[in-house]
C-alpha cells in the first residue's frame, strides 16, 4: 500500500558469476522463500509485559522480489538501486544472496550518502579482503569505497581458512577481529553488543553480513567453504536476532549458501530462512 509503514523489506540478490568456488548460489533466494512457510510466527521465549507469547505477525513485511542478474557492473548498479529503494520504504532491509559479493551492493545501496559514518559487522570464517571483484573481496571493496576500517568488526574468522596476507591487511585497515576461538569463551550476545558499539560509533547505519559458511560444516553443508569447527546454528541465529533488535542496524545480507548443494534435509537453507525470521523477531522486540 503506497505510504504504508513497512518494518522489513526483503530483496533477492541471486549473484554467483564471480564466485571463487563453483556454486549455484543464485538459486538460493527462492529456495529460502520456499522454506519460510514451514515455520510459525510465534516467539515463545520472549514475552510481553503480560507474559504472553509474542509474534512477528504484527510486522509489515514486504518481499520486493529478485534483482535480475546482480553480477557485474551493470548488475551491481541495478542491485544498488533496488536496495536504495527498499531502504526508503522500510526500517530494515534483508538481502537474500547469492554469494558474498552481494555485501557490496546491499551495504552501499542502503548507506547511500551516509557511507562516511557507516559501519559493518561480518560473521564469516574469511576476511573477504582479496583483490579483484569476487565473493572473496567485498570487505576490501567497501573499504576502498570509503568505509572506515575502524568501524568494521569481523566475527568467526578461522584458522587455516585465510592467508597471512589478508590477516595483515585486516590489521592495517584497523579492523576488529573476533577469532573463532574467542567465541568458545565469550557469549555471542556479548560479542554482538561490542561489535554494534564499534560499527555504530559514528552514528551511521550498520550493515550485518551473515556469511553462513561461518558455521560448522555439519550444520551448513550447502556452503562450499564451510569447515568443521565453525560456529553453531544457534550462535548464527543469536547474531541475526541481535542485529534485528538494534536500531543502528539498517540492513543485513545472508550469503554463500548454495541451495543445490545442500544436504537432503535442506538444513543449510532452513538455517538461512530461520535467520530471516530471527531478524524479524529482533524487530518485533525493539
Amino acid at each position: 500500500m503506497p505510504g504504508a509503514h513497512i518494518d522489513l523489506a526483503i530483496v533477492g540478490l541471486p549473484a554467483w558469476r564471480t564466485s571463487l568456488s563453483t556454486t549455484n548460489a543464485g538459486e538460493t533466494p527462492d529456495a529460502i522463500r520456499a522454506v519460510l512457510p514451514r515455520y510459525s510466527d510465534a516467539l515463545i521465549a520472549d514475552r510481553g509485559v503480560r507474559g504472553e507469547p509474542r509474534s512477528i505477525a504484527d510486522l509489515t513485511i514486504v518481499d520486493l522480489g529478485n534483482v535480475h542478474e546482480p553480477d557485474g557492473p551493470a548488475g551491481e548498479k541495478r542491485a544498488l538501486a533496488a536496495l536504495a529503494r527498499a531502504a526508503g520504504l522500510a526500517d530494515m532491509v534483508v538481502a537474500l544472496g547469492g554469494d558474498n559479493s552481494v555485501t557490496v551492493s546491499a551495504a552501499l545501496g542502503v548507506w547511500g550518502e551516509q557511507l562516511p559514518s557507516a559501519g559493518l559487522i561480518t560473521l564469516d570464517a574469511h576476511y573477504d579482503l582479496r583483490d579483484g571483484v569476487n565473493n572473496g573481496s567485498p570487505v576490501r571493496r567497501l573499504v576502498e569505497a570509503g568505509l572506515a576500517g575502524t568501524r568494521i568488526v569481523q566475527i568467526g574468522i578461522a584458522d587455516f581458512a585465510n592467508s597471512r596476507r589478508y590477516a595483515e591487511r585486516a590489521r592495517d585497515y584497523g579492523i576488529t577481529v573476533v577469532h573463532r576461538d574467542e567465541l568458545h569463551r565469550r557469549p555471542m550476545a556479548d560479542v554482538m553488543a561490542e561489535a554494534l558499539d564499534i560499527a555504530g560509533a559514528a552514528g551511521g547505519p550498520v550493515h550485518v553480513d551473515l556469511d553462513v559458511d561461518v558455521c560448522d560444516r555439519s550444520v551448513a553443508p550447502g556452503c562450499p567453504a564451510s569447515v568443521p569447527g565453525g560456529i553453531s546454528a544457534y550462535e548464527l541465529r543469536q547474531a541475526a536476532r541481535a542485529a534485528g533488535a538494534d536500531a543502528r542496524v539498517r540492513s543485513l545480507d545472508i550469503a554463500e549458501v548454495d541451495a543445490t548443494a545442500d544436504a537432503a534435509d535442506g538444513r543449510t537453507v532452513r538455517l538461512a530462512a530461520l535467520c530471516v525470521l530471527e531478524v524479524a523477531a529482533g524487530l518485533a522486540l525493539r
